[in-house]
């Protein structure tokens, strides 16, 4: 392979030029290899955070980062697979029933899933408040799962991408997470390499999201999209509201105990909406004709939720945790609940301990944020709004902090938005 001079490669980008597809190439691997050290790596990231990547370079650089690594096969399987991936938001817990109920539908889903980082919550972290379930698992063992039980929720094993892990922890201290293209070739790379059939992304919109403006949103979703199907991949996208939290509750455990919810037949009209709505993508790209509510009607999701966490070790019967501390945060006037702003419940649960600063910090698995009310409905003064649950009580007022100004309470109801915004295809 050509080397370069990587000091040329970044002026050359910081000054609007654009790579060619050896550059990108020996850039990724060299940055892999630790040939390109932190520092000029930094450097790159900003400047692309600044300049972006056009299709083209999008395109190699993603290509670059899958060629570091393994590639999944999926295709011995007895049925066919599809993946959803969320761009993060708060209250998201929605992979826990779409999942088993995909699964119950006749399609193999591959979920491999990450921690929470921030405001954000990781499908990982929820899942090990199950006493037992473990997130690890080697390649054979998840091809097994997927076989017998139809759905897998894991780790990604270090093989995928792994330029995409070193890459991924360096935007994180240089403020360049909320690069587009970088975004992109992060989901894509390991979206890709996982060898899934069909993928589905839900891409937040919202002031809970990364991408707050529906423009940005969408320029997201359409080069993620392009960037599946150029590798074969049946790639779809909705664009989805994130200006308040999905559900009633932020935070690990008490996810679950939702989920649960939706899976027996109840929970949140709004988990249910979109838990239906990305299984029905799902389930049309795999080539598949089954309605996913059905499924979720006649318990078969719950019967495979129940396989699933068992299979990796979980006890689906057993309590989850709860927290030592639980502080009721009420209402100060009478009124309709107006707003209610995702990113201030995001940042309370993980000063609760929801969350995590650094990757390598604990979270609690019993700590968040229930929500007492919703947008639209009404509230007397007195009466709570939000609980905070904590085993650490010193957490407390930074939590109670973070909450202050989040919300609104007014005399007339606001205009409900739709949850799904669109699809790109």
């Amino acid at each position: 392979m050509t080397s370069f001079d990587v000091v040329d490669l970044i002026r050359a980008k910081r000054d609007g030029a654009q790579l060619t597809e050896e550059q990108i190439d020996w850039l990724i691997r060299a940055y892999t290899d630790g040939i390109v050290a932190d520092e000029q790596m930094s450097s790159m990231a900003m400047a692309l955070f600044f300049r972006g990547l056009d299709d083209r370079e999008l395109s190699t650089w993603t290509n670059a980062m899958i060629n570091t690594g393994e590639r999944l096969d999926f295709s011995g399987l007895s049925r066919p697979t599809a993946d959803k991936h969320s761009t993060g938001g708060v209250g998201d817990k929605i992979t826990l029933p779409l999942a088993p109920l995909v699964a119950a539908c006749g399609v193999a889903v591959p979920q491999l899933s990450g921690r929470g980082l921030g405001h954000t919550g990781g499908t990982l972290d929820k899942l090990e408040a199950i006493p037992g379930w473990r997130a690890n698992l080697t390649n054979q063992q998840m091809l097994d799962q997927l076989e017998d039980v139809g759905a897998v929720i894991c780790a990604a094993g270090s093989g995928l991408a792994p330029a995409d892990k070193k890459l991924y922890a360096l935007r994180d201290v240089t403020g360049t997470v909320e690069s587009i293209p970088l975004i992109a070739s992060s989901i894509m790379s390991k979206k890709i390499a996982e060898g899934t059939g069909a993928l589905v992304l839900d891409v937040k919109v919202g002031s809970g999201a990364f991408m707050k403006t529906h423009e940005d949103a969408a320029e997201l979703a359409r080069r993620m999209v392009a960037l599946g199907k150029a590798a074969g991949v049946k790639t779809t996208a909705l664009l989805t509201r994130m200006d308040t939290p999905l559900g009633l509750t932020a935070g690990n455990g008490l996810e679950v105990a939702e989920s649960v919810e939706v899976l027996a037949g109840g929970g949140p009209a709004d988990i249910i909406e979109l838990t239906l709505a990305l299984a029905r993508e799902m389930v049309t790209a795999a080539g598949v004709d089954v309605d996913p509510a059905d499924k979720l009607a006649d318990g078969s999701a719950m019967d495979h939720w129940r396989r699933m966490v068992a299979a990796q070790g979980g006890d689906p019967d057993a309590p989850l945790p709860t927290a030592k501390h639980v502080e009721v945060v009420t209402a100060g006037a009478d009124g309709v609940l107006a707003s209610l702003d995702a990113m201030a419940v995001g940042i309370a649960a993980w000063r609760l301990g929801a969350g995590r600063a650094r990757k390598e910090d604990p979270v609690q698995a019993a700590a968040g944020v229930v929500l007492r009310a919703k947008p639209g409905d009404r509230v007397r003064a007195g009466e709570p709004l939000f609980e905070l649950h904590t085993d650490t009580e010193a957490a407390v007022p930074r939590a109670v902090e973070a909450l202050q100004g989040g919300w609104t309470i007014s005399a007339t109801a606001p205009v409900t938005a739709p949850l799904v915004i669109e699809k790109v295809s």
